[in-house]
């Protein structure tokens, strides 16, 4: 009796949840939340069974690099589990000044800010800057979380097509050239694997009064001299006003960053709200990326192998007929355009020992429903022989 109480919904808010559409599909499909028992390098056990892991963002592989490890516990040692608190009121640590001036030299910036989480700093990229009478120019395809920055602003917002020069340069014909704008963009784009058309975009709006932050999440550690992101790829480090991103991808930690001149650093930590009133950083956290940067920086097989993998993986896809949106990067989407075959596509990967994640509508537009994958460094020679052979064998069973 007192479970049938529990259960039932009480007013409209408990009624929605229970009746959403949305989340009825994600339990259907069930490709989410689901649980692992351990992780072997490039394996994920789930239910005493393993998998190969496709679709991670430890690209470069460093999560269980033993540097990492090692740096993660020395942080736990030195500075314990955690500062407890922002450091506004509880002030910086050592660590976090040092990771802050080793990663703004890393990528070619005056400065940096680090937070406890990508999400975090992509969305104080925008929110820090962006007032009233501005006009916020952004790409549609970019990230929840430069959209969840966008939306606590007053500026107007004008969206133009993805990855396109072109139709930036049209919205810009009907602002006033003087008009204070942001262009907000990514250097990667992580579901479709394009990179961001920088120099043309940087290039459309000279003389427009345009101040750029790009979202390079997926970017750093991937693309570019050395892994110093895709700025440093077409060489507009000093162009491209914020960079902004995630520990959590080539970096193998947790937190993120925003990094640009000293000015525009110190203005966003008087006036962004999520580094005004998040926690710091803990120490585990920052002692391993920066651990992560100094093998980049060190290793560079790790960035080689990255690549070599991701160009044999995409033959692979190629010669099996399969649509990849024209990927540029380790990210790889595999187009299926319709929900249940992207559902059964996931599944005959599963059936085959493959983890991957399945990405449908209104998550992607229309007819881009599609199987997120991606490469990493760690990836062996025999895992790709079975996704190989998974993926032959998904292809055949849709």
């Amino acid at each position: 009796m007192l479970s049938n109480f529990f259960s039932k919904p009480k007013n409209s808010i408990a009624k929605r949840c229970r009746d959403d559409e949305v989340t009825r599909l994600r339990k259907r499909y069930n490709p989410y939340y689901h649980t692992f028992e351990r992780q072997n390098g490039s394996r994920v056990i789930r239910d005493g069974k393993e998998y190969v892991m496709l679709c991670s963002n430890d690209y470069l592989g460093l999560s269980h690099h033993p540097k990492v490890i090692e740096a993660a516990k020395q942080g736990l040692d030195d500075w314990g589990s955690s500062t407890t608190g922002a450091r506004l009121a509880n002030g910086s640590r050592k660590y976090h000044t040092e990771l802050e001036e080793k990663f703004a030299a890393f990528i070619g910036k005056e400065a940096c800010h680090i937070s406890v989480a990508g999400y975090i700093s992509c969305m104080s990229s925008v929110q820090s800057f962006a007032q009233k009478g501005d006009i916020v120019l952004v790409d549609k395809n970019v990230h929840s979380s430069l959209w969840a920055g966008i939306g606590l602003t007053q500026a107007q917002v004008e969206r133009f097509a993805h990855n396109n020069p072109a139709d930036l340069k049209e919205v810009l014909s009907f602002e006033k050239p003087e008009a204070p704008k942001i262009v907000v963009f990514e250097g990667v784009y992580s579901m479709e694997g394009h990179i961001g058309r920088v120099p043309e975009i940087i290039e459309v709006c000279r003389d427009q009064n345009c101040f750029f932050i790009m979202d390079d999440a997926h970017g750093f550690g991937v693309m570019g001299p050395g892994g110093r992101g895709t700025a440093a790829h077409f060489g507009v480090q000093d162009e491209v006003d914020v960079i902004t991103g995630s520990f959590s991808k080539s970096l193998s930690s947790t937190g993120g960053f925003v990094a640009g001149s000293k000015d525009i650093i110190e203005y966003l930590r008087t006036h962004s709200k999520q580094t005004i009133f998040s926690a710091a950083i803990s120490p585990p956290q920052a002692y391993a990326a920066s651990a992560s940067l100094d093998i980049l920086q060190n290793e560079p097989e790790h960035h080689k192998r990255l690549w070599e993998n991701t160009n044999r993986y995409k033959e692979m896809l190629r010669n099996l007929g399969l649509d990849i949106w024209d990927s540029e990067t380790p990210a790889v989407p595999i187009i299926m355009g319709q929900k249940e075959k992207a559902y059964r596509f996931w599944q005959a990967l599963l059936e085959k020992g493959v983890f991957s994640i399945m990405s449908i509508a209104p998550a992607v537009p229309p007819g881009k429903d599609l199987i997120r994958t991606s490469m990493s460094a760690r990836h062996t020679e025999e895992d790709l022989e079975i996704v190989a052979e998974a993926m032959a064998y998904a292809v055949k069973k849709i």
